[in-house]
């Protein structure tokens, strides 16, 4: 199966990068991530188009299947130009439904409100990424689930392999020695960079923070990791997405998917 989205091609070649395990069967992918079961976007469908509404039992069906002990559901449709009414099948039968922003860059803008109080830097060291364990709990949903801090710590311990194996690195902003916001950008594939989880305490949120982090991580891209192109998913309805687009990142694309907690 050929992947057109540029959303999922990055996702997919980070997850490789991460060990996880991805099956071409020919209309859709099975992607399996062993080291972290709990984790729903590690341990997905992506399907070639999204199904006719008819269709959705049938595949709720294949999931259970392919992923016997799961306790979620999550699927993504590799279709860029979609939208979430084409998911209003998926919708009505619980699950939930999600329409994200692909963005690119091939240059970054100063921040126009940059944060000179911070101190940004790559994280490093074992309490460095204690930190960053404790950061994504807290700017996490209020409403986690069962076995979050265990994803957290899971995926925590991935991203710094990721980064001490030299695919890219985890940067934080600093007050007093305390990170207060973080993200990490990794190679995806010769000339591209995707970011992943920017991340910002709640006590300091709208303080410029990420935007300078984001430039920050973006110079680090073009000069360290050769990108010529950088790729962020963003919630279009989220105010972050104005920070985005004010550092040079224009909206490339759509990235459908939908996924169903444990309830």
């Amino acid at each position: 199966m050929d992947v057109a989205s540029l959303g999922f091609r990055t996702d997919l070649a980070l997850l490789e990068l991460a060990g996880s395990v991805i099956e071409d069967r020919s209309d859709h992918l099975v992607v399996t991530t062993p080291s972290n079961p709990a984790f729903y976007w590690g341990n997905f469908l992506l399907l070639d188009r999204v199904p006719p509404a008819e269709a959705v039992e049938e595949w709720l069906a294949r999931f259970a299947a392919t992923f016997p002990g799961a306790r979620h559901r999550a699927f993504g449709f590799d279709d860029p130009r979609g939208s979430a009414d084409d998911l209003a099948g998926f919708a009505a039968r619980g699950l939930d439904v999600d329409a994200a922003t692909v963005m690119i860059a091939t240059a970054v803008n100063p921040p126009p409100h940059p944060n000179p109080e911070a101190t940004y830097r790559p994280l490093r060291s074992d309490d460095d990424w204690a930190q960053s364990v404790s950061l994504a709990i807290t700017s996490g949903d209020s409403e986690q689930s069962e076995g979050y801090l265990e994803f957290v710590n899971r995926r925590t311990a991935s991203n710094r392999a990721l980064s001490e194996d030299g695919h890219g690195a985890w940067f934080g902003a600093f007050l007093g020695g305390v990170l207060v916001a973080q993200l990490g950008l990794v190679g995806a594939s010769p000339g591209l960079a995707r970011f992943q989880s920017v991340e910002t305490h709640p006590d300091h949120r709208r303080r410029g923070l990420a935007g300078t982090l984001v430039h920050t991580a973006s110079e680090y891209g073009f000069a360290e990791l050769g990108a010529t192109t950088l790729v962020m998913v963003a919630d279009p309805g989220y105010h972050a997405i104005r920070v985005y687009r004010s550092l040079g990142f224009t909206d490339g694309e759509t990235q459908l998917q939908v996924e169903q907690a444990p309830g």
